[in-house]
């Protein structure tokens, strides 16, 4: 099985049982005039994920694996919005790219650099995990998926959030330090270190480019 050099020690996965994660990359958190740059965050920090997760898209991809796609936002009538989120935010308000974390809005997709390919399944989460009212833990039960690769933003809120429950669940997690983001550098250091502390608490820590699918001899 292949073997990455990770935080704090070697991740060994088996490919045909890992999917690649890749948590709201979406245009209200990364691009400017968005969610996240209304509330005065420099979307230059989160935006340097782009490039790296784009390319570990493209090899993930030729190598046939799994990729599962999350997006944060609620329903129209804001019904599965809970009263405190309403209170601390935005949501469903109007803003330049459409009503504010509202599915279906311009502003909820994918930025358009990591769109989904053809087949690739999009969770639609009301919360910060990926697991919390979704369907993703039947995904990861259908394809035999034991073990995730994790990317998107941001590293101290959902990706942090998933990883967590994931690894509650079973999961064995890498999260690809070069493809996650924080809007605040101080929370994307210690976010990371925290997945890592006291021998992989939660799971393992690597740059996408340390990542192989060849076995090592």
């Amino acid at each position: 099985m292949p073997t990455v050099e990770a935080t704090p020690s070697p991740f060994t996965f088996a490919p045909e049982s890992t999917a690649l994660l890749v948590i709201d990359m979406q245009r209200d958190f990364l691009e400017p005039g968005g969610f996240g740059e209304s509330l005065g965050n420099d979307v230059s920090q989160l935006r340097r994920t782009i490039a790296p997760l784009a390319a570990f898209l493209t090899v993930w991809r030729g190598a046939g694996l799994p990729v599962i796609h999350t997006r944060e936002g609620h329903l129209p009538d804001l019904s599965d919005c809970p009263p405190t989120k309403l209170a601390r935010g935005k949501i469903g308000q109007q803003g330049p790219k459409g009503r504010i974390l509202i599915r279906g809005e311009y502003g909820h997709d994918i930025i358009d650099e990591l769109q989904p390919a053809p087949g690739e399944a999009v969770v639609d989460k009301p919360g910060k995990g990926a697991f919390y009212a979704t369907e993703l833990q039947d995904l990861l039960d259908k394809g035999g998926i034991r073990s995730l690769l994790v990317a998107g933003v941001t590293t101290e809120v959902c990706v942090h959030t998933t990883v967590r429950e994931a690894n509650d669940r079973g999961y064995e997690c890498l999260v690809l330090a070069d493809c996650v983001g924080s809007y605040f550098p101080e929370f994307q250091r210690v976010g990371l270190e925290m997945i890592a502390a006291q021998g992989g608490i939660f799971g393992w820590v690597a740059d996408s480019t340390s990542v192989t699918l060849e076995e090592r001899p």
